[in-house]
């Protein structure tokens, strides 16, 4: 994938000296989790703050990687997996699946070794399902009815487009309130390093579902009979509903 810098992110970059690959390499910040080593290369994830004249101050997270290689259709000797979630990140958008955004990607090879940066907007206001469901009884069954829509109405997005995310852990799902959203918010999906078109429709879709529901227990039989009504757009007590109740594994059912 080609160098890219947004012109939403160019003045904040802009304004701090930051435009090219080096300037942003070489930034002393400390990751906000512990580095990512698999693949025996070295990933990491830092937030920082930027300012520019007349903007207000933007958060931004800046994930850098060494030799953490993937291998894809178009790249099948590997590339930096950054590589595949920024192609991804831009695919999302043109599919009109909504997920986080891309401000900054590049990567090069120095001295036999991969590396590669990309930066994404902080989701302002968003806050992950799980974060969510840790108070999850607390909160107003309208409220809780409209969370189960919004996520329904994401997942069922992303299989109507015939991809699937691959790593769909709830911390993986932000949701925001929203006056213009039908259901009351509006929700974005992040870490898109796995995600691709769809092979096997029904068993990748199953698997989304299933993993997307590992960290989510307060959810019951009803709240799933809703969630896959939506997601299916058919009645909660149609056949079809019933069909994959029974096929998926969901905690507490």
């Amino acid at each position: 994938m080609k160098r890219f810098l947004s012109a939403d992110a160019r003045p904040y970059f802009a304004a701090n000296e930051l435009t090219d690959f080096d300037a942003l390499w070489s930034l002393s910040l400390t990751p906000v989790d512990a580095p990512n080593l698999e693949r025996g290369g070295h990933s990491e994830v830092c937030r920082m703050t930027l300012e520019a004249p007349g903007l207000p101050p933007r958060d931004f997270f800046l994930k850098r990687q060494t030799n953490h290689l993937g291998r894809s259709l178009s790249r099948p000797w590997g590339e930096p997996t950054f590589a595949r979630e920024a192609r991804n990140i831009a695919a999302f958008h043109r599919l009109g699946i909504p997920a986080l955004e891309s401000a900054y990607f590049e990567e090069r090879r120095r001295d036999g070794r991969w590396q590669a940066i990309l930066v994404t907007p902080a989701l302002s206001g968003y806050t992950d399902m799980i974060a969510h469901h840790a108070h999850w009884e607390t909160l107003e069954p309208a409220t809780r009815d409209a969370i189960v829509d919004t996520c329904a109405d994401l997942l069922g997005t992303l299989h109507r487009r015939r991809w699937r995310h691959g790593s769909l852990y709830a911390k993986h799902v932000f949701l925001r309130p929203s006056a213009e959203a039908a259901s009351g918010f509006e929700a974005r999906f992040i870490d898109l390093e796995k995600s691709r078109p769809l092979l096997n429709a029904r068993r990748e879709k199953r698997r989304d579902l299933e993993v997307f529901a590992r960290r989510l227990p307060q959810w019951r039989s009803a709240t799933w009979r809703r969630f896959l009504g939506r997601y299916l757009a058919r009645p909660a007590d149609s056949a079809e509903v019933e069909r994959w109740l029974g096929a998926l594994t969901l905690p507490n059912r």
